[in-house]
């Protein structure tokens, strides 16, 4: 019997939450928490520091310090002829898309309504 999973049909069991017992979706077994056997689930979420993300800044290019991918464009304010950009669906699906430009160099902002 593979630990999670049903011994009588094979289906994935639920995750055993404050009940005491599971009862597969499919075959409607019900099993106590020894089904599960000793399964562990373990996991990290890292989180960037300010100090790394400064000594980390140093080291950047003008390409890994856009915030998306460079087109040619020109800025408006600096007259720089490379922008980044980023797009989101703000309006409703039938419209266009909002793309946010970014300068490569004086990292002016602004956006356009396709």
């Amino acid at each position: 019997m593979d630990p999670g999973f049903c011994p009588d049909c094979g289906t994935i069991l639920p995750l055993l939450r404050m009940a005491k017992t599971v009862i597969c979706y499919s075959c409607h077994s019900e099993y106590d928490a020894p089904a599960f056997g000793t399964m562990e689930v373990e996991y990290t979420i890292p989180f960037n520091s300010y100090e790394n993300k400064k000594s980390d800044q140093a080291e950047r290019t003008a390409d890994e310090e856009a915030d998306g991918p460079i087109v040619n464009r020109q800025c408006p304010k600096c007259g720089n002829d490379q922008m980044s950009y980023a797009t989101l669906q703000l309006r409703s699906a039938d419209e266009g898309q909002t793309v946010f430009f970014t300068c490569t160099k004086c990292k002016f902002k602004m956006s356009e309504n396709s």
